[in-house]
């Protein structure tokens, strides 16, 4: 498989995750099993072990949960991508990018820390106060509906990956209950 050049913002892919993945601890929505990672908590557990990359060490635990509790709610039919679940190409240049953070961990304490700031408050607003999401986005996504199992949020039409696709796909998880997530997704054009 070949990879093809992406515009796709990783930065911004990160924030993403970051925000929906704190909002989804069990002292936020309560969709993943991990309580307070990216919270104080988190920090204080791995900060001793981590000094200099704790911030990074907790994303990347509440990633994989987030990751596999999508999986456990919505298993991706092929030709899907969720937040959780892009295609491999992209998920290899999301992982590449890991390094170049860390040596930059400076730059993302602010982020971290509003992160951690979050505790379950409306994910829109969270998103809204990283600028991440927009007015347009947030209207289109409270035009969204979960599926008729209320599992999952469709996005119509067949997308390419790109950064509008992202924002929906995280944006849309403010469509799930406390305690039961409805995973959005795309379905990919060929």
């Amino acid at each position: 498989m070949h990879t093809r050049e992406t515009n796709l913002d990783f930065d911004r892919l990160f924030k993403l995750r970051l925000v929906v993945a704190r909002h989804g601890e069990m002292d936020g929505a309560g969709w993943w099993n991990t309580q307070g990672m990216l919270g104080p908590r988190g920090a204080a557990v791995l900060k001793r072990g981590f000094p200099r990359t704790h911030h990074f060490a907790q994303a990347r635990v509440v990633f994989e949960v987030a990751k596999s509790r999508s999986r456990e709610v919505f298993p991706n039919p092929d030709g899907t991508m969720t937040l959780w679940h892009l295609p491999a190409e992209l998920e290899e240049q999301f992982e590449e990018h890991w390094q170049e953070w860390l040596d930059e961990g400076d730059k993302w304490e602010p982020i971290f820390a509003a992160v951690e700031a979050q505790n379950g408050q409306d994910l829109l607003q969270s998103l809204s106060q990283l600028d991440l999401v927009s007015e347009a986005e947030t209207e289109t996504v409270s035009k969204l509906k979960r599926s008729a199992e209320s599992r999952a949020v469709p996005i119509a039409g067949s997308h390419q990956p790109t950064n509008d696709l992202l924002t929906l796909l995280a944006a849309a998880f403010s469509r799930g209950e406390q305690g039961k997530p409805a995973i959005p997704y795309a379905k990919l054009e060929n």
